[in-house]
């Protein structure tokens, strides 16, 4: 029996180049940016009344994380 496994440079394909983010998704991450905005600002806000504190996650960090959650789901369907 031969192992397969080991070669590689038979068939292997191209490594994919990383590319700048095109016009689309800037616009689209935009967009969902500001849409989970008003939602990050309540929901910080509620969980520093109800813990007594500052959330170590801000209201744009957390609307951030939401979009880049978000946006890249839309272009991979």
């Amino acid at each position: 029996m031969t192992d397969q496994t080991t070669d590689t440079l038979m068939g292997a394909a191209p490594r994919a180049t990383h590319r700048p983010p095109k016009t689309e998704f800037l616009v689209y991450f935009g967009i969902i940016f500001l849409a989970t905005l008003p939602l990050a600002v309540l929901t910080w806000a509620l969980h520093a009344i109800k813990q007594g504190g500052m959330p170590e996650k801000g209201p744009v960090a957390r609307a951030w994380s939401q979009a880049r959650i978000i946006t890249p789901m839309i272009f991979s369907a």
